[in-house]
């Protein structure tokens, strides 16, 4: 008799569970299902649920404490202690200026800090002109400031060459601008042998590369020769090539006229590219609604206008001084940068 119930029990359950299995297939039944949670200095993580059903956690504004503003320090491989003590007094006078919380992040290359922007790991960093470019095409950053130096926020570049080696100049040194156009000055290069100083320099490779291939010119072959002072060597001596790019003036480099007391006359500027070229720019999160955007402004000319935080602002990025700046202004470097052919994603370290 028992034995008899045993089984009887046995196929019951039997039957039971190939019921459930059945049911669940259907879509009788709904299977759980996993829970995303964000953070707001960690990537998005996936956990699986916990039987007992837990109780939604708003999320924090950003810049409360539960959701600080990230700054970045600038990329190094390192960790400066400067650095790291410039950004305690940075981020007090922010945190007084515009009651927002801030912590900060020490990437160790712009390819990361980047990537940090892109997953909404950083919002506020200074990137240089290709970094910038990187991440503005991708819309992780927004431009906040330019970065001035002596009371530009954009520079040049300059074509040179031997003055006796048959190119003609058109450059009025006198009235300090080009006399023609760029296809016409740039003509004259087609199928010669050109300096660079190194394959990331803006000045001194990609943007003069970028007028070069816009006018149509060929380049017969080219040599990098390790520093923009070292092209203007390079140019001088002859036979390593025909002309070179750099900055202007690179020709004036401390230690060139008094190896070469000539230098000016021997090597002539040929022409000049425009102030397109930018220097470091303080970016902020490309998401960041434009009231907290004002604010950070704000706060950052207030910073400035202090001692300590002016200082603290050339320990951590080198700046000294910055005017706010919008993306439009980047539209002719991005452009040159384009037609150069370079992959953006090559340039930045």
């Amino acid at each position: 008799m028992i034995n008899t119930l045993q089984r009887r029990w046995e196929r019951m359950k039997s039957f039971l569970l190939l019921l459930l299995i059945g049911l669940s297939g259907c879509g009788l039944i709904p299977r759980p299902q996993p829970v995303v949670v964000a953070s707001p200095t960690l990537p998005l993580a996936t956990v699986t649920p916990t039987d007992t059903p837990l109780a939604p956690v708003p999320t924090a504004a950003l810049g409360d404490a539960g959701n600080p503003l990230i700054l970045s320090l600038a990329p190094s491989p390192h960790l400066d202690s400067n650095a790291l003590n410039a950004s305690k007094i940075l981020i007090a006078r922010l945190e007084k200026s515009t009651g927002y919380q801030f912590i900060t992040i020490a990437p160790t290359s712009e390819s990361e800090l980047i990537n940090r922007f892109q997953n909404g790991d950083a919002h506020i960093g200074v990137l240089s002109p290709f970094g910038y470019l990187l991440a503005s095409d991708n819309g992780s950053v927004e431009a906040a400031f330019a970065r001035q130096q002596a009371g530009n926020t954009f520079y040049g570049a300059q074509f040179i060459a031997r003055s006796d080696a048959g190119f003609l100049p058109y450059f009025d040194s006198v009235k300090n601008e080009n006399t023609a156009d760029a296809s016409t000055a740039l003509a004259q290069f087609q199928n010669k042998k050109s300096c660079w100083s190194d394959e990331f320099s803006p000045s001194g490779y990609v943007v003069p590369l970028g007028f070069l291939n816009q006018a149509g010119v060929q380049l017969d072959e080219s040599a990098f020769v390790a520093g923009q002072p070292t092209v203007v060597r390079a140019v001088y001596a002859q036979g390593v090539c025909d002309f070179g790019a750099t900055y202007i003036d690179a020709r004036t480099y401390p230690g060139l006229e008094d190896a070469f007391p000539d230098v000016l006359k021997k090597v002539m500027v040929v022409w000049r590219i425009p102030n397109i070229i930018p220097y470091e720019t303080l970016v902020f999160a490309g998401d960041m609604d434009n009231d907290m955007r004002r604010i950070l402004i704000r706060a950052f000319v207030d910073a400035m206008d202090t001692a300590d935080g002016n200082a603290a602002m050339q320990t951590l990025y080198g700046i000294d001084a910055m005017q706010v700046a919008q993306d439009g202004q980047y539209q002719d470097f991005r452009n040159m940068v384009k037609a150069s052919g370079l992959e953006l994603n090559t340039l930045v370290k």
